[in-house]
């Protein structure tokens, strides 16, 4: 099985608007390899929506409300995907939840599974 740990939120995850945080999420287990990456927010109340991806080349696309603040990078030899949160708002709050597409053997071959980190509490106090 493969199993995404994510760090750097939980009870270290309260910061002040304006203030910066650091995510970090590693998979671990059987993989072959690992395609995108990506980080994804629960607002409460709200869906689940899109932050930040990264491919295996290391193209990123982030959605419009974090460009310009955010970053996501990638060490493939780790297998871990981060995010660098800078110039925070309170809006920003959220369960952060990491992402890997990743390729691993199965009884069919190497196929390509999602996963999901276990998500990591993010509040920005005003």
């Amino acid at each position: 099985q493969v199993q995404l740990v994510e760090s750097g939120g939980g009870g270290g995850g309260l910061v002040q608007a304006g203030g910066s945080l650091s995510l970090s999420c590693a998979a671990s287990g059987s993989i072959f390899s690992i395609n995108d990456m990506g980080w994804y927010r629960q607002p409460p109340g709200k869906q689940r929506e899109l932050v930040a991806t990264v491919t295996s080349g290391g193209s990123t696309n982030y959605a419009d409300s974090v460009k310009g603040r955010f970053t996501i990078s990638r060490d493939n030899a780790k297998n871990t995907v981060y995010l660098q949160m800078n110039s925070l708002k309170p809006e920003d709050t959220a369960v952060y939840y990491c992402s890997a597409y990743v390729l691993r053997n199965s009884d069919y071959g190497v196929r390509e599974y999602h996963y999901w980190g276990q998500g990591t509490q993010v509040t920005v106090s005003s």
